[in-house]
């Protein structure tokens, strides 16, 4: 299965600022910045009129822009951002340093309270990924994801397993950097 995926664009006053699931918005015009550049790459690939998003607005507001030029819109929570629990929202420089090494000394499988580890989030790429190419028979998907997941699902395409220690995480894609996966 292909997956022709986006990260969403910038949100708002994002910066020094700890993003999983915390549903910050994006400003309107790049989004549908956004959305013309897969609408172009739609025409111009002659690919099925669908887009996969996460249910955070700074992917689905792409999705409902897309749906009102014609688009069939799928919203999968799967697709969501890695969740950081008691950290979302927070400035990274209120989180205390000894959380902050936890996580590095056991990155694979921490999870901040009431969060998900990053195992959590390479299991759901990975069920979500199958679940989807069993029901599309190989056809190709369009989505608009987050750093974190396609991270995880680049990982997994590239056949490497989930990083052990923080360093061995790949830099975050750029926003409204598209990304073509094989899952």
């Amino acid at each position: 299965m292909t997956i022709h995926i986006w990260r969403h664009p910038k949100p708002k006053a994002a910066d020094g600022i700890c993003i999983g699931q915390e549903d910050i918005a994006v400003d309107r015009r790049k989004i549908k910045r956004l959305a013309n550049r897969i609408e172009r790459f739609v025409r111009l690939h002659k690919l099925p009129k669908v887009i996969w998003v996460s249910p955070l607005q700074r992917s689905l507001k792409i999705g409902e822009v897309l749906a009102e030029r014609g688009f069939t819109c799928l919203v999968a929570a799967e697709l969501s951002e890695i969740n950081f629990g008691d950290w979302d929202g927070r400035p990274w420089s209120t989180i205390s340093k000894r959380e902050i090494d936890n996580w590095c000394s056991d990155f694979a499988h921490f999870a901040p309270t009431n969060g998900e580890s990053l195992q959590q989030l390479f299991d759901r790429v990975v069920s979500w990924s199958q679940t989807t190419s069993s029901t599309l028979e190989g056809k190709p998907i369009l989505a608009v994801g987050h750093a974190g997941w396609i991270n995880a699902a680049k990982l997994i395409d590239s056949g490497q397993g989930i990083p052990e220690t923080a360093d061995q995480w790949p830099s975050a894609v750029g926003y409204g950097e598209y990304s073509q996966l094989r899952l």
